[in-house]
């Protein structure tokens, strides 16, 4: 398993994160953490912990510049600001083409609550290089008009008992033209926080991303 910290480039400066690469890795997955969170995120590292375990790469790193980020937590301007985001997350999947390390693997996104959008927005930019997309708790709601121009296969987890994002849930799928599956998680709510939830997400992960990535 080959970890390392990685600087990827974008417009308004280099975006820090950690690209972790098992041996003979077909795929790797970006992702895209929600409002206020970052790479360190636990909730992302554990889910991208087990999707190393199962073999596929991992690109876990900040949305927001070390300037942005400082801001953004005394401010809040720029966690919701998801025609940024999602510009960043495509950056990123350019950086992964030209990458030596990654540039031949097949990129999935995971994207969580408002990173969701930004993923399906990227996504819909750049349909060659997301081969799928998984949304945990979501709210693919704010990628807006991206929704009917998202190609790439989509699997929107959802905790059972997190009804407003449920129905949001719903109601962006209805406006996508490849229609995504929708997997409610008994038990959950929106951060998966109870025993065994979070495991019943990546097990659901791993499997699209088994089926649609390789």
């Amino acid at each position: 398993m080959n970890r390392r910290e990685v600087l990827v480039d974008v417009d308004g400066g280099p975006l820090e994160g950690f690209l972790t690469l098992p041996e003979d890795a077909t795929s790797l997955v970006l992702f895209a953490h929600g409002s206020g969170s970052s790479r360190f995120s636990p909730r992302n590292n554990r889910v991208a912990e087990q999707l190393n375990d199962a073999g596929f790469g991992t690109l876990l790193f900040d949305l927001l510049t070390a300037r942005e980020h400082r801001v953004d937590e005394a401010t809040r301007e720029f966690r919701f600001d998801i025609p940024l985001l999602s510009g960043r997350l495509a950056a990123a999947l350019d950086w992964a083409a030209e990458e030596s390390a990654t540039e031949g693997l097949r990129c999935g996104l995971f994207g969580s609550s408002t990173g969701a959008a930004a993923a399906l927005i990227a996504a819909a930019e750049r349909p060659q290089r997301v081969g799928a997309v998984v949304s945990r708790g979501g709210r693919p709601d704010l990628a807006g008009d991206a929704l009917p121009q998202v190609r790439a296969p989509t699997l929107l987890v959802v905790g059972g008992d997190d009804t407003h994002v449920i129905q949001l849930n719903r109601e962006a799928a209805a406006r996508m033209r490849v229609g995504p599956e929708l997997e409610l998680v008994s038990g959950a709510s929106h951060l998966f926080e109870e025993p065994g939830t979070l495991d019943r997400v990546v097990g659901l992960a791993i499997d699209w991303f088994r089926r649609h990535l390789r």
